[in-house]
């Protein structure tokens, strides 16, 4: 192979533009016999602008057509947004993965819980280990975030190395794991850095984030200074702060009591890593009502306001195991991820309607961020000091502050890339030199789908106007065989001057039968479609709404 003809490239499928969905390839070679990696595989979640769909997972079209070049999926760290797609997509790719024990171990207990999820074979590497996918070394190094076993990745190749941070920030006491490695970090920096991909979410935010440690203190103070139950809820996968809660019980004399099954997923994988070592069993829901008010804490889902979570039933009083009184203490040890401000509202006005006291992060230092802040970015542009800056894991402006940024620290090379954008970082200056396909699936039930996909536009008219469904029997003359069938959901009953719906359906239907030519009314394609129009037409007239309307003609 002529090394002239070898290109090192950057191409994000996800996660550069938005936050969530992360995906990045590196490829290396020439254009014709180029190898890949992939860094993370993970979903965004979806709002009520795409009613039925939970998970958005990125378009991997461009990998899976040269997918026997694909060497790897490997895993930086094992949050929703970097993980979360690999079941789903893996099929698709059938390559090999790898992953921290902690990583592999949510992944694992993840597809024993989904019925016909693959099994996918996982390669447990090490922090501080190197992988070698040739034409590919990978450095696994250890970074504090908020979820255990996180790394930042340094991938070396013939033409350069490049640090690709995944989540992370500085902080010397993360209380669960092991901190940002700054040793290693400085030495790959004094080896020489080409490129630099980085974490942009908190690039707006002054200073260094405080540490789990100080979240720790606080969460302790609260509860020992509670005088009825403790209800905390955080992301599931925060074992660091499930650590803290427990060890806040455990000093005020308390028991823990798990509820929700995303924690107990979590919590089971948390001490196979040993991570709960030296705290005492956590309780199921069923021990709630045995234990004495003062004497328990309760660790919920739902932090992000999720309806079906445990923290929205107990908010509405409607959970079959846990009830609150007045003067019970809800602290949400989490930020609220925007979108989410309504969910996390309701539940909030549910717990205070109830005489229930709520702490968030507003008015106490109940939980810190796992990303870095401007401080800390700084501190690892002057570790690593890249000839390449390209910021990474954020929004349009997130990407475009940290653009600045780094200008600001010297690099000589700042780059702002989208999804899609081929980056060519060797040979030669960087620069964008292709686009390739990419985009979002949607998970759909079990099914995934295009962002596209007409049954989408259809659900968006079904929520809006609803639909009306209309069964009509002629015979070969072209005569009703018996009365029209008409069921309507998402109507009003009645229309504006009190008259029944069903009535108005029904008068339509016959006024147009009564003035269709007989010619028409014996063709059953062309009867539907009439019927179809006036109906439609007519209720907008009524209503002021055009709902989807079913007709089928049956000749008998």
């Amino acid at each position: 192979m002529n090394s002239g003809h070898d290109e090192l490239i950057f191409l994000p499928l996800g996660g550069l533009g938005e936050i969530g969905m992360n995906a990045a390839l590196y490829g290396f070679g020439p254009k014709r016999a180029r190898k890949w990696i992939m860094i993370d595989l993970g979903v965004s979640f979806a709002g009520p602008e795409i009613p039925g769909v939970d998970l958005i997972v990125p378009d991997l079209a461009f990998i899976e057509k040269i997918r026997k070049d694909l060497l790897g999926l490997i895993v930086t760290h094992a949050h929703e947004d970097h993980i979360g797609a690999i079941a789903d997509l893996w099929p698709r790719l059938k390559c090999p993965v790898y992953a921290t024990k902690f990583a592999a171990g949510l992944l694992e207990i993840k597809r024993l819980n989904e019925p016909g999820a693959p099994d996918i074979p996982f390669h447990i590497v090490e922090q501080g280990a190197t992988l070698d996918l040739a034409p590919f070394s990978i450095e696994f190094i250890p970074v504090a975030h908020s979820v255990p076993e996180s790394n930042a990745l340094a991938i070396r190749t013939a033409a350069g190395t490049i640090l690709h941070t995944g989540d992370w920030k500085i902080d010397p006491n993360p209380v669960v794991g092991l901190p940002t490695d700054e040793a290693r970090l400085r030495a790959i920096g004094e080896e020489g850095v080409l490129a630099l991909i980085s974490d942009s979410t908190n690039i707006m935010r002054e200073g260094e984030s405080p540490s789990e440690a100080d979240v720790a203190k606080n969460l302790r103070d609260l509860v020992r200074a509670a005088t009825g139950r403790v209800i905390v809820t955080t992301f599931a996968s925060n074992v660091a702060r499930l650590r803290s809660v427990a060890e806040a019980a455990v000093a005020a004399g308390r028991s823990v009591v798990v509820v929700g099954r995303a924690m107990d997923r979590v919590i089971a994988v948390a001490r196979e890593c040993g991570y709960l070592d030296g705290l005492p069993p956590f309780l199921s829901v069923y021990s709630y009502r045995d234990i004495p008010r003062e004497k328990v804490v309760i660790l919920a889902t739902g932090s992000q306001g999720e309806p079906r979570a445990a923290l929205a039933r107990i908010a509405q009083d409607d959970h079959p195991e846990v009830h609150l009184s007045p003067k019970d203490l809800v602290i949400f040890s989490s930020r609220t991820i925007p979108g989410n401000e309504k969910g996390v509202g309701e539940i909030i006005n549910g717990l205070v309607t109830q005489g229930v006291e709520v702490l968030t992060d507003r008015t106490h230092l109940v939980h810190v961020s796992g990303h870095p802040r401007r401080a800390e970015v700084k501190r690892l542009y002057e570790w690593i000091k890249p000839q390449i800056a390209i910021p990474a894991h954020g929004e349009a402006l997130h990407l475009h502050e940290h653009a600045k940024f780094a200008v600001d620290q010297g690099v000589p090379f700042v780059l702002k890339a989208r999804n899609g954008d081929m980056v060519c970082l060797s040979p030669g200056d960087p620069a964008i030199i292709e686009q390739v396909q990419h985009g979002k699936m949607l998970k759909d039930g079990n099914v995934l789908i295009s962002i596209k996909d007409e049954s989408l536009l259809a659900r968006k008219r079904l929520a809006e106007a609803g639909v009306v469904s209309i069964g009509i029997s002629i015979n070969t003359k072209g005569d009703l065989a018996g009365d029209p069938d008409v069921v309507f959901a998402g109507l009003p009953q009645k229309t504006r001057d009190g008259k029944p719906m069903d009535e108005v359906i029904d008068e339509i239907i016959f006024k147009t039968l009564d003035n269709l030519p007989k010619g028409r009314r014996r063709d059953a394609d062309a009867l539907s479609e009439s019927v179809e129009k006036a109906v439609r037409n007519s209720l907008r007239h009524v209503w002021g709404k055009r709902p989807t309307v079913h007709v089928l003609v049956m000749v008998v």
